[in-house]
């Protein structure tokens, strides 16, 4: 039986709004424990530089001055969030870095997430598995979404089929047959458009408690110029960039904020509804910060036809879910296991990934070495 490793996942969403670490003690295939977890905001001034790196992305330098500093700045986040949980959790082995994805272009075989590994590794002495996504998309997969595996870890003793569905800046699903089987695929967006839409109207980073979003009448018109969108045509696995639906902000322009964030958190609920998958689940469990918004929540209630519960009825923490993933993932790459697959990403195998990375301030134990030879490493 393989060992069990307590590791931190760490995860920065594409909402920007901060960086999640949670510990998990888990062999890349079962998870024997899900511990304590952390959130750390980044300041205002550091959520609008990463934004504004979104829209230069596609024709960004790697050295560009002002990517380098927001990529420090937002690394050394992460070494406050690993050196915080550090301390509450003992033994901790390695640490799975997903950084902050700035552009998602699997079409065109790109998928850029920043963040520095070796400063990482360095400033908390942990080696550092990151880069999961670079592999698949080399291959011609997606890339995205990478959480189906822990998903189906998580759910394993549940009775198919259901859905997993995490509403982070996208929203994403696992669904999860009777027989264990999983498709998954980006929806559509989740709180990044409304993210957008209430802070450009509010000041307020985000439609707290769906109060915007309730004040307001769904534009039916706008929302199904919204779902034309060739995006929702395609069958699974599919995946998306925050940015790829930034024309629904144009469409909705003209509404009131209350009527244009009603129309914006019905997109979200209308994408997920029509989503195609193999049968329909027979319960839903929902995570990520989307399932703070009781509009949307009670959208999907009236949408899905299924029961629809936030995944905490499952005793998990819904806050911790993707952080929890890439300590998961971690140790899934290590070993060499896939972290995708062609019904997850579209792939054309089942392939792993990630890079480790340690300093000299980290060295990697003959225990870990033993089963990291065939991972691909720096530093």
């Amino acid at each position: 039986m393989a060992r069990m490793l307590t590791v931190i996942g760490l995860m920065s969403g594409t909402s920007l709004d901060g960086v999640d670490a949670a510990a998990i003690r888990t062999d890349g295939e079962r998870v024997e424990r899900c511990g304590q977890g952390v959130s750390l905001a980044y300041s205002p001034a550091l959520r609008a530089r990463a934004r504004a790196l979104l829209d230069r992305a596609v024709s960004l330098p790697a050295d560009d001055p002002e990517l380098l500093s927001v990529e420090r700045e937002i690394t050394l986040r992460h070494v406050e969030a690993v050196r915080h949980l550090g301390s509450l959790v003992s033994g901790v082995a390695l640490v799975g870095f997903h950084g902050q994805t700035i552009l998602h272009a699997p079409a065109e075989r790109r998928t850029w997430q920043i963040g520095d590994a070796a400063l990482l590794s360095r400033e908390t002495g942990l080696p550092v598995i990151h880069d999961f996504r670079g592999a698949d998309v080399a291959a011609g997969g997606e890339g995205a979404p990478l959480a189906p595996w822990f998903h189906a870890a998580l759910m394993r003793d549940m009775a198919g089929p259901l859905a997993v569905l995490n509403i982070g800046g996208v929203a994403n699903v696992t669904f999860i047959d009777a027989d264990g089987g999983i498709l998954a695929c980006d929806t559509g967006p989740g709180n990044a458009l409304l993210d957008d839409w209430a802070f450009s109207h509010t000041g307020i980073a985000c439609d707290i408690d769906g109060r915007l979003a309730r004040a307001g009448t769904i534009d039916h018109a706008r929302l199904e110029r919204m779902l034309a969108d060739p995006y929702f045509a395609r069958p699974a696995p599919k995946s998306l960039d925050r940015l790829t639906f930034a024309s629904a902000l144009r469409i909705v322009a003209g509404c009131t904020p209350e009527d244009g964030a009603a129309t914006l958190a019905a997109f979200t609920v209308e994408a997920v509804r029509r989503t195609a998958l193999p049968a329909p689940p027979r319960h839903w469990y929902v995570c990520g910060g989307g399932r703070h918004n009781p509009v949307i929540m009670e959208g999907l209630a009236r949408a899905l036809q299924a029961p629809v519960d936030p995944i905490e009825a499952t005793g998990r923490d819904g806050d911790m879910i993707e952080a929890e993933c890439f300590g998961f993932l971690a140790v899934r790459a290590l070993r060499r296991l896939p972290l995708s697959a062609p019904a997850i990403t579209g792939g054309p195998a089942c392939l792993s990934g990630g890079r480790l990375t340690c300093s000299a301030l980290s060295p990697i134990p003959d225990w870990l070495r033993d089963i990291s030879d065939n991972t691909r490493r720096d530093g």
